[in-house]
């Protein structure tokens, strides 16, 4: 393990809330705020050294040796991070998603578009199979963008798994967390339930994100170690096809009613701007884009620079 300062893991508690602001967003995964911030691999063992064998080091040395084996600083200073920008920022994202969309996806779809190039530049060799993987993985996660969402549930045992479900999308770059709630019909239940500090739902939810993050970081773990060329090209796959998701004009289709009486978009497309002169929101689309490409690659140099 490291050993780090008090600015090292202030460090990581921002790099935490970058990923929560991204998990809290339908369409972009916090995972690869963590892959391209230098943290991914570090976050995977971590939470794969939580297993039983732990519970013996935590017996036989006692809580010290326990925290240094799981890399307690690190994990907490990142929760922490995550904590506190999905608990503060859950109202805006959700005023930025109704009233102005446009211009909140631009940003993330330039940021998307940077992460591609990003995650692709990691991979050590482009033969057959990487290509396969990749193009796979486009094609898997472009299939996921286009099904349409289901009804909404707030069934407890629908929750658990939801939550279960997400986490694993949510470690993943490329996949977002998020999306899948929405595709599921637990997005909007589980938001507002953050909003309205509604425990026992968050609980609920929590208490399903725990079990699936530590059974989903032993395969990630295990990817990695034995196959990580294709699982790169997997996971740039997976973020070039849910560009889709993420596109920033939507031609809504079909709607539904939330619970509140509502008509919220249930099933869209992708279309072009309808006009290209003189529309203020493209330039400031356009611009918002600029912006999110520009943000992976100042990550990358910082990253670099610490590395």
């Amino acid at each position: 393990m490291q050993k780090r300062t008090f600015v090292d893991y202030a460090v990581i508690t921002l790099k935490g809330i970058a990923m929560g602001a991204a998990d809290v967003v339908p369409g972009v995964s916090g995972g690869t705020i963590a892959f391209i911030s230098g943290i991914y691999e570090e976050l995977i063992t971590s939470i794969n050294n939580i297993n039983f064998s732990l519970l013996k080091t935590l017996k036989k040395e006692g809580i010290a040796a326990a925290w240094k084996a799981v890399n307690g600083s690190f994990l907490v200073s990142l929760l922490l991070g995550i904590a506190i920008s999905v608990l503060s920022l859950a109202k805006g994202i959700k005023w930025l998603l109704e009233h102005q969309p446009i211009l909140l996806w631009s940003f993330f779809f330039g940021l998307v578009i940077a992460s591609i190039l990003f995650v692709a530049k990691e991979i050590e060799k482009w033969n057959v199979t990487a290509i396969i993987g990749f193009i796979g993985g486009a094609i898997a996660a472009y299939y996921i963008s286009t099904t349409p969402p289901l009804a909404a549930n707030s069934n407890n045992f629908f929750l658990f798994f939801s939550g279960a479900l997400a986490i694993c999308a949510m470690i993943l770059p490329g996949i977002s967390g998020a999306f899948i709630l929405v595709l599921l019909g637990a997005y909007e239940t589980i938001l507002t339930a953050v909003n309205e500090k509604n425990i026992k739902i968050i609980a609920i939810v929590g208490l399903g994100a725990i079990c699936g993050l530590l059974s989903f970081s032993r395969v990630l773990k295990w990817l990695f170690t034995h196959y990580k060329n294709i699982t790169l090209a997997v996971l740039t796959g997976f973020i070039f096809g849910s560009l889709n998701k993420i596109w920033p004009w939507k031609e809504t289709l079909s709607f539904y009613t939330n619970s509140k009486g509502e008509e919220m978009p249930l099933l869209q497309k992708s279309v072009f701007p309808n006009h290209f002169d003189g529309d203020p929101k493209l330039l400031f689309a356009i611009i918002l884009a600029c912006a999110g490409f520009l943000t992976i690659f100042l990550l990358e140099k910082i990253a670099t620079k610490k590395q």
